[in-house]
């Protein structure tokens, strides 16, 4: 197997009848899905996701794919071909608009609807063409076969991309359930055609490459969340994802069952489920739905609340409940169901959402106490069946972190897939395609780009250390005015500290220290403010250090009279 290191160079120019792939994102992590086909000097982008912030992260509303290796070629993009509505697959669709809004965005009806929407919040009308299953349509030098794929939303697409210089099958993310609630099953049949056709490179989503067998039916979610709702006595709140169209279709279908009315809560999921509703994706029942400000004046156990917040999200309506930082309260004899999987690196959040629930009385039921939630993404044993229907030529695991990568690749080389002809590569690691075989060339730059409030991409590592110190360590602002002739101290130092445990009275022993420290450096020639601030750092530093074992910011400021 091909395995990326940071030893990569840069890639040599691309040569005629060979065609580039360039991931983004998305390799490596769960999210900020993008991956850039070149070839002939046109460009053609398969999805333009996010990725959403860890606790490591403070601040921070988003994190982009970096744009920077199209930044200046965005005249040579073809279009966007999105494979479904998923955050994770066209949240950074408007910012990549915003650097040219005239690139066609392809997809199907719900995927851009969504798409659609986002992009009128950024004030951007964007230029679209909706596919369906069954549709070719040609781009430039890439001709694409959609092919329909079962996901946990409806309206999931496979690309499969005709070339010169060979073929790609792209499944986005996929599973093979074999009972969809839409009926819409992932067309084998098509992947069998493929097969025959000769797949030069098949781009296959990791995500449970790492789980034996097959992902349970989304029809067997519906008893379990009917039992619940028969059993709970009072509000019941069910938090998923705002594009889960059938997880929300299950919920309907039980409240509507058992007589409760239902409220979304929080934009996305109002928006979203409008979307869904009014294009036919959604069934809602009659009178079923209430507007949240309404539900207080119904019965508790009339009610259920269908709102976002399931990956512990600081801002979502759920983290706020369990923080009584939001209109809608829960408390004893309540229900709570997280109907989701928990995205890896989300689990301390999550957890933290359900003590909190918890500990005001409510009920919580999860993945990990009940099964209210299946995942969206194929298992080992679907994956296996892929390999051998389509007997790939090479083999390109995506969407995953680097366990669901390798252990993809894996699969594919028990099927036959020779080992070398498997590329296991990250964000930024450059594959090119000629003459049946697939290899990797070098990495170009590919770093995490933050949102943060208005600012894309001003904020940096450097500055992400401060807010991580500031939040972990504490703050400590020193001040002193000093004589620019004797380099006497006149007044001060003066401290303030903020994030310690200890009384302020601790700092006054430092005091003195700095004191003498400054006017010793002014009699040794310090003469500029700047170099008798570093003296106020540097004494302040280690004194924190052996006395707090704190490693604070430290802010010194003199002032020269």
């Amino acid at each position: 197997m091909s395995h990326p290191h940071p030893e990569l160079g840069t890639p040599p120019p691309l040569a005629p009848g060979t065609m580039r792939i360039v991931p983004l994102g998305g390799l490596g992590e769960i999210g900020r899905n993008m991956t850039v086909l070149e070839l002939d000097g046109r460009l053609l982008i398969i999805d333009c996701g996010v990725l959403f912030p860890e606790d490591n992260q403070p601040g921070v509303d988003l994190i982009l794919p970096d744009f920077e290796y199209i930044s200046d070629r965005l005249g040579d993009v073809e279009a966007i071909v999105l494979t479904h509505g998923h955050e994770d697959h066209i949240g950074a669709v408007p910012y990549l608009l915003r650097l040219r809004s005239d690139i066609p965005l392809v997809g199907s009806q719900l995927t851009l609807a969504f798409v659609e929407a986002k992009l009128q919040e950024h004030r951007i009308t964007p230029i679209t063409l909706a596919v369906k299953e069954g549709q070719t349509e040609r781009f430039g030098a890439f001709e694409c076969e959609f092919v329909a794929v079962n996901h946990s939303i409806p309206d999931a697409l496979a690309v499969f991309v005709r070339t010169s210089a060979g073929t790609v099958l792209h499944t986005g993310d996929f599973k093979m359930d074999q009972l969809p609630l839409d009926g819409r099953i992932t067309d084998l049949r098509s992947f069998a055609r493929f097969g025959e056709e000769g797949v030069d490179l098949f781009m296959v989503d990791s995500t449970n490459a790492e789980v034996p067998g097959f992902t349970m039916h989304e029809r067997e979610i519906g008893p379990v969340l009917d039992s619940i709702f028969a059993s709970a006595e009072r509000r019941i709140v069910v938090a998923s994802f705002a594009s889960h169209v059938h997880r929300v279709q299950q919920v309907l279908d039980a409240a509507y069952a058992h007589g409760r009315k239902v409220a979304f809560v929080g934009r996305s999921m109002v928006r979203n489920m409008g979307i869904a509703a009014d294009l036919g994706y959604l069934r809602v029942p009659d009178g079923i739905l209430v507007d949240a400000k309404a539900v207080d004046d119904l019965p508790p156990d009339e009610v259920v609340l269908m709102c976002t917040g399931s990956q512990g999200e600081p801002m979502a309506a759920l983290s706020r409940i369990a923080n009584l930082d939001h209109k809608v309260t829960v408390g004893p004899g309540d229900t709570v169901i997280l109907a989701s999987s928990m995205i890896p690196g989300n689990e301390n959040a999550i957890y933290r959402v359900i003590n909190g629930l918890t500990r005001l009385g409510a009920k919580v039921v999860h993945q990990g106490n009940a099964r209210v939630h299946v995942s969206g993404h194929a298992s080992a044993g679907e994956l296996l069946y892929c390999y051998n229907i389509l007997k790939p030529r090479n083999v390109m695991p995506v969407h995953g972190e680097i366990r669901h990568l390798v252990a993809n690749g894996a699969l594919a080389v028990r099927t036959g897939v020779p080992a070398a002809r498997v590329v296991l590569a990250e964000d930024g690691v450059v594959i090119d395609l000629a003459n049946g075989q697939a290899h990797i060339v070098g990495a170009v730059p590919c770093g995490y780009v933050y949102v943060d409030g208005s600012s894309v991409g001003a904020l940096t590592e450097v500055e992400l250390k401060d807010r991580r110190i500031l939040g972990e360590e504490g703050f400590i602002s020193i001040f002193a005015v000093v004589d620019s002739a004797t380099g006497r101290v006149l007044a001060g130092p003066h401290i303030q500290a903020r994030g310690f445990a200890e009384d302020d009275a601790v700092f006054e022993e430092i005091l003195p220290q700095i004191k003498d420290a400054l006017e010793e450096s002014a009699r040794g020639g310090a003469s500029d403010a700047h170099q008798l601030q570093q003296v106020m750092r540097r004494v302040m530093g280690r004194w924190a250090s052996g006395r707090l074992k704190r490693r604070p910011m430290i802010i010194p400021v003199v002032v020269e009279a």
